[in-house]
């Protein structure tokens, strides 16, 4: 694979990645902010994981696919947030082309893979709101686990189509990256080819891996906001709606940016807002997950408060 990779189609052999500023004290700052953002990422979805592992109570399937979720935003910002700390206090910003396609790929991978499984998500609650009474039945482990896999499969099958139709175009210089990580607009301005057919791929794939779950999200959240509205009581239904807003809020952080970036032409992007956008759905998104996640959860609460032993949530 890497003979194929630093093969006759590239004569570089690693890229420098420009990051966000060259001021010292500018880097300094950044620094310490997404060091802060990286560690409260780790432990906020730790806990979320750990919870969840803890309390029985938190064994069902809305939890099954929030743990998932976790898992994908730790490894998301682990793909990125910790080279980039080092490039903020280091001279050196060097990346090898070998270790740049394999960050594309994982991140892609990662990332793909969290899009389908927030449709599966909002399915989650369609089956919970719309049919409580067959929610155990319909649910079941193996359809969890199924639906998962599926997830997955379309992360590692896509990202590799993404990854290898970026990676085989010749780079020939210049290797700056105006980018803090190996995303893959920002690295095809640098091939030495026509990327018009890249541009396409990308639009095609980002019509299947974004447009297509965040379809069927809006789909399912119709059906879903029809039968809260058949709710006579006005608390059942608040209660209904409230189960969906952390959803509705983490997929809207999410899939608009990844829109932005992926889905319009190469030529059309800026660097600056390339690198705002990853940011946020890279960096903010997972940050502010597990926040959104259990600030308005009653079940989360009351598993930290067990689990701690700091004292009884209210029934």
């Amino acid at each position: 694979m890497q003979d194929f990779l630093l093969g006759n189609r590239s004569s570089l052999t690693e890229f420098i990645l420009l990051g966000f500023s060259g001021n010292t004290k500018i880097n300094v700052i950044l620094f310490s902010v997404f060091l802060f953002l990286y560690l409260v990422t780790l432990l906020g979805n730790g806990l979320i994981i750990t919870l969840i592992h803890k309390d029985s109570r938190l064994h069902t399937p809305m939890y099954f696919f929030l743990s998932v979720l976790s898992i994908l935003d730790m490894g998301y910002v682990t793909t990125t947030v910790p080279q980039m700390l080092v490039h903020l206090v280091s001279k050196k910003k060097t990346i090898s082309y070998v270790g740049c396609v394999a960050q594309m790929y994982i991140f892609l991978m990662l990332g793909i893979t969290e899009s389908w499984l927030f449709a599966i998500m909002a399915y989650d609650r369609y089956v919970a709101i719309c049919h409580p009474l067959r929610y155990n039945v319909i649910m079941s482990p193996l359809l969890c686990g199924l639906m998962v896999a599926f997830c997955g499969f379309w992360g590692t099958s896509c990202a590799l189509i993404y990854t290898v139709s970026a990676m085989i175009l010749p780079y020939c210089g210049p290797n700056e990256i105006n980018h803090f990580f190996c995303e893959v607009p920002a690295v095809l301005k640098l091939a030495c080819a026509d990327t018009s057919l890249n541009d396409q791929v990308d639009f095609i794939l980002g019509f299947i891996l974004l447009l297509v779950p965040l379809s069927l999200i809006i789909i399912v959240y119709i059906n879903i906001f029809a039968a809260i509205l058949r709710i006579r009581s006005s608390q059942g239904r608040l209660k209904a709606f409230s189960t969906c807003a952390s959803h509705i809020t983490v997929v809207t952080m999410f899939s608009i940016p990844c829109m932005v970036m992926y889905m319009r032409p190469g030529s059309e992007a800026s660097p600056e807002e390339d690198k705002k956008l990853a940011l946020f759905y890279n960096v903010i998104s997972a940050f502010l997950n597990p926040i959104i996640y259990s600030l308005r959860n009653k079940d989360v609460k009351r598993a930290f408060l067990k689990v701690t032993g700091w004292g009884n949530a209210p029934e």
